[in-house]
């Protein structure tokens, strides 16, 4: 793994390191460039505004907030976020965390999926959402400089990420049809996915 790109840093210490080898022992290549892009993305974004965030709960909550998507962790009747949130707590249990700080990592991961939060009132969720819609849907892709945009792709390549997703988020959407995945499926949530410029380069 690149722990620095184009600045930004990765946190080092036992709970990033554990959430990394979980994250890229589940999920394939181009889910796991996706939970990593969607750190950077987060953190530059809050590095670029001055903002003081926990870099570890971050990282620790990117690296593990799609994971229910993947066979072993799916639920067949929780959205897969509230169930990336229980996974977060099982997980962070295990490196010794606190009951609030195991709440708070299952929060980042679950509100990824709701409504925008403002940085003011919970950085690390906006951070979350910055993140993985820039690499998701490219939204708000102008916040960032094309040098960094590159840079991050070059060291963590797409591998046809967008088709994949999308195929999950459908998958999701035909078996949880309340769900949010649901609600981004019946939308133009998947053309704009597809049409993604961090795809173009």
């Amino acid at each position: 793994m690149l722990f620095e790109v184009a600045g930004v840093r990765v946190p080092a210490g036992r709970a990033a390191e554990a959430a990394r080898l979980v994250c890229a022992e589940y999920a394939d290549g181009a889910l796991y460039h996706h939970s990593v892009r969607s750190y950077f993305f987060g953190a530059a974004w809050a590095e670029a505004r001055g903002l003081d965030f926990d870099r570890e709960l971050f990282f620790v909550s990117a690296l593990l907030h799609d994971l229910a998507l993947v066979p072993p962790f799916d639920s067949h009747t929780l959205p897969f976020e509230e169930a990336g949130g229980h996974l977060a707590r099982v997980f962070t249990a295990g490196l010794g965390w606190s009951a609030e700080r195991r709440d708070r990592a299952a929060e980042l991961i679950v509100l990824h999926m709701r409504d925008d939060v403002a940085p003011e009132v919970d950085v690390e969720s906006r951070l979350l959402q910055v993140g993985t819609s820039a690499d998701v849907s490219g939204a708000g892709l102008d916040a960032f400089d094309p040098s960094f945009r590159e840079a991050l792709v070059s060291a963590y390549p797409r591998l046809g990420f967008a088709r994949s997703f999308v195929r999950l988020f459908q998958d999701q959407a035909e078996r949880k049809p309340g769900c949010a995945a649901a609600k981004l499926v019946a939308q133009d949530w998947a053309e704009r996915t597809e049409s993604n410029p961090l795809d173009r380069g």
